[in-house]
């Protein structure tokens, strides 16, 4: 028998890459995948158009969070980027609230973290110091 679970409650992302943890994640926005499309009117029939299927495009990912200590796992990997940019796979992993159960899990090919954010840390506002990282991939395994 299987549990249904609440798809109101709150979610967290694990992402690994190239089989290193860098931990949970709050959000995570931008998996997606879009079709291409070019419009071809049909020769000597005004009313229809061909819809021909082009190429297929994939959005950025985006995966952000509160300080933690697993921000310390992102700083070490991006230490050792500068040595080498190399492509790598992803995989970002939905759990549930106490974090025991999978719901969902996307793998991803030939990505590069093309991006991190470090939180701006300002005293005089009382706000959770926020990082992110955006992932460029080339599909779904």
């Amino acid at each position: 028998m299987t549990t249904a679970i609440d798809p109101g409650t709150t979610v967290h992302f694990r992402l690994q890459f190239t089989g290193v943890d860098l931990g949970l994640f709050t959000t995570c926005s931008g998996l997606g995948a879009q079709v291409e499309v070019e419009q071809r009117p049909e020769g000597g029939n005004n009313g229809f158009v061909w819809q021909l299927p082009t190429r297929v495009t994939f959005p950025n990912v985006t995966l952000t969070r509160g300080l933690t200590a697993d921000s310390a796992k992102v700083a070490t990997y991006l230490a050792n980027l500068q040595q080498r940019v190399t492509r790598g796979t992803a995989q970002i992993t939905a759990l549930d609230p106490t974090l025991a159960q999978t719901i969902a899990t996307w793998s991803l090919r030939e990505v590069i973290m093309v991006r991190w954010t470090a939180p701006s840390f300002d005293p005089s506002r009382s706000e959770t110091a926020v990082e992110s990282v955006e992932l460029a991939h080339h599909g779904f395994l």
